[in-house]
């Protein structure tokens, strides 16, 4: 069966919406909504409602049936929220307080949408983290007031089921799934003790003892949570509005792992950095980091933290898994020049490598065939329009909005798990109508004195490439651990270093001009005669190493300490000192 879905549009031109390929035409099955007022949008999770505010009423419809259902009178919503069934849609609506001082009208509201009533009414003074979260079966609905956690039970908001009292709880986030529900929260720390995040299962709230995990850290302003979809496991990514060390204008940011199990770990990324994204893989078994200053790494890591396949370097700030897990997405957006990477997650292949200039914004469609990515205002004002693509590079469709317009959001209709059955990756690029019509990639400025020369590499730096971090079985071998992996480089280690000093040894002794590293590389074929002198060579060339390696720190930018500074002046001597004791003088 094939099912035809949806792309919303929203924009200075109204709202309306298209149909998804292989047509993408308008729909019929929304009236456009022509005014320059549309504020709030939302679809229901399984795609069947679809909700907005064009600043005279929120209205609700029936995209399937293509009919009005409800209409409220609240003008001023800015934000729009279906409950996952269905059965209650929450408006609101910036908070004012009275001409007199006093506090204002409750201005988040949560309207039963079968009779059209208003279960409740709150004030909720910030935008942030406004509506409330619901369970999937909607059994609890839960929001943070005055640092505590409340929780409601099927729908009933007069009567509060629960609490999670902790010191102050910052923010908190509930498991997708089936029951039996888990909480993580997040309680910032103060007065020199460390900030934590704890997983607890509905409703066994009763101290820490009952926590299905914990993890605290320092270095925390601010944390992101983020549920695996079998809710086994939780990825919290750490930051800081300030980078003490002066190495990064993003702050400084460290990735945990937590599971229900009661297992956590630091994820131990490989290059210093910002974090950019991290994204859970569907199958909940793998995850995916964006980290390390430009250009930046990306790897997948497995439940015990230990990395599985690394894409190597290159000009990327996001990572998006496809609905199914089966395709993943590495691309560079914002600062960035849009340059996308697709994978083959299973076989670790690339498929292909699109770009997309200016985009501002990326989703996969629910088909996990297509991708919509889009330049939308205020982000850039110029320019804007969206392209929907298929995954092998092919550009399906392309709309621009007239320069005098501008389009604000584009999303695609959700649709439930399992509609679209998961299809076999392909590499060839798909047949596009646009095919040529793709602007050629902008070259690389060139002065005329240069231009009718042959290009030389101008890279400031060579790109990592792709590895594949899993142990290589041999025959019936186990996957080596962690600690014989490090004793397996070790031992690779020590014996190329021994190659390499014997290879010195055949070249005969080191001429009395040698450059700095071969003096503290080579290995002495001969001896002076004298113990006591060869014992001071031995000192000096070991000096002369711990030198070295403190240069290569600075050159990498490490503040060096004022006797470090002070050694690494002492170079010039030392070399003198060595190169006397060796000629005998």
């Amino acid at each position: 069966m094939s099912y035809l879905f949806l792309l919303a549009v929203r924009g200075s031109e109204g709202l309306y919406m298209v149909n998804g390929p292989p047509s993408f035409t308008e729909s019929t099955a929304f009236q456009r909504d022509s005014g320059k007022n549309c504020k709030a949008v939302a679809f229901s999770k399984d795609g069947s409602l679809f909700a907005w505010c064009n600043g005279e009423k929120v209205n609700v419809v029936n995209v399937t049936r293509a009919e009005l259902l409800r209409s409220f009178d609240l003008p001023k919503t800015v934000c729009l929220e279906f409950s996952p069934k269905n059965n209650v849609l929450a408006t609101w609506q910036a908070y004012a307080t009275a001409k007199d001082g006093t506090a204002g009208e409750p201005n988040l509201q949560l309207h039963d949408l079968r009779t059209g009533k208003c279960l409740k009414s709150f004030i909720q003074k910030k935008m942030q983290n406004w509506c409330p979260c619901w369970a999937d079966d909607e059994s609890i609905c839960a929001r943070n007031v005055n640092n505590e956690v409340h929780f409601f039970e099927n729908n009933n908001f007069n009567t509060i089921a629960n609490k999670l009292h902790l010191q102050k709880v910052s923010d908190f986030v509930l498991s997708p799934g089936a029951q039996p529900t888990k909480v993580a929260v997040y309680v910032p720390g103060s007065k020199g003790a460390p900030s934590f995040v704890r997983l607890y299962q509905y409703p066994n709230f009763g101290g820490p003892q009952s926590a299905l995990a914990n993890k605290s850290f320092f270095k925390a302003d601010k944390v992101t949570m983020l549920w695996n979809k079998k809710a086994t496991a939780v990825l919290v990514v750490a930051s800081t509005e300030v980078d003490k060390t002066g190495a990064s204008y993003y702050g400084e940011q460290t990735l945990h792992y937590l599971a229900a199990n009661g297992e956590s770990a630091v994820v131990q990324l490989p290059k210093n950095g910002p974090i950019y994204d991290v994204a859970w893989n569907p199958n909940s078994v793998e995850f995916c980091a964006v980290y390390g200053f430009m250009p930046a790494k990306a790897t997948v890591f497995n439940l015990k933290c230990d990395p599985v396949f690394d894409f190597g370097t290159g000009p990327r700030n996001a990572a998006y898994y496809s609905p199914h897990g089966h395709i993943l997405v590495l691309a560079g957006f914002g600062n960035l020049r849009g340059q996308m990477e697709v994978w083959d997650v299973k076989n670790y292949k690339l498929i292909s490598k699109p770009v997309a200039a200016d985009s501002t914004y990326f989703a996969w469609c629910p088909d996990g065939e297509h991708i919509v990515t889009a330049t939308c205002a205020p982000r850039l004002r110029v320019g804007n329009g969206y392209k929907i693509w298929h995954y092998t590079g092919s550009v399906l469709h392309s709309c621009e909005v007239p320069s005098d317009e501008e389009m604000w959001q584009v999303f695609w209709q959700p649709f439930p798990d399992g509609v679209f059955p998961e299809k076999a990756v392909r590499y060839q690029a798909v047949a596009s109508q646009l095919a040529g019509a793709e602007p050629r990639p902008a070259q690389a400025y060139r002065p005329p004195a240069l231009r009718n020369k042959p290009v030389t590499s101008s890279k400031l730096h060579e790109d990592e490439p792709p590895q594949n971090m899993k142990p290589q079985l041999g025959g019936g071998d186990k996957p080596l651990s962690k600690t014989a992996l490090k004793n397996q480089r070790k031992h690779e280690a020590k014996k190329a270093a021994k190659q390499e000093a014997k290879a010195d040894a055949n070249q005969g002794p080191a001429q009395v001009k040698a450059p700095q590293n071969a003096l503290q590389n080579a290995v002495p074929a001969m001896t002076t005669g004298d113990p006591e002198v060869d014992k001071k060579i031995k000192n000096l060339k070991k000096k002369l190493k711990a030198i070295e390696q403190l240069k290569e720190q600075a050159a990498a930018g490490k503040q060096l300490e004022k006797n470090q500074v002070e050694k690494i002046q002492k170079e010039a001597a030392l070399l003198k000192e060595l190169e006397d004791l060796e000629l005998g003088v």
